[in-house]
């Protein structure tokens, strides 16, 4: 694995693809991050992503059929794996841990 660090677009779309659960591909990705965030994404970025993920170990792909409907292309489907997932996990401790030290503040 070349690195084991996660930036953050990198982690918006790691937790899309866990959610899509074997279902993901770049524009359902997209759409999901969209729609989830309300702000337009690149399609290019997300493929960049997914690549630089994948050379990490934090997902794996796989094609899908030829289908008519794509001109005989096929889908890059991704899942998250156990290390993806793990990784995802300590970014949520961390978060976590770090939000609640956080004093009690009032601005009123």
């Amino acid at each position: 694995m070349a690195s084991d660090t996660l930036g953050e677009f990198e982690e918006l779309v790691l937790l899309t693809v866990a959610a899509q659960h074997d279902q993901a591909y770049g524009v359902s990705i997209k759409e999901g991050l969209e729609d989830e965030l309300t702000r337009e994404y690149n399609i290019s970025a997300v493929h960049v992503a997914l690549k630089r993920m994948e050379k990490k170990g934090f997902v794996q792909s796989r094609y899908g059929g030829i289908t008519s409907e794509r001109g005989g292309r096929r889908k890059k489907f991704y899942v998250i794996t156990a290390f993806g997932k793990k990784m995802l996990d300590r970014q949520y401790h961390t978060r976590y841990s770090l939000y609640h030290k956080i004093p009690d503040i009032s601005f009123g």
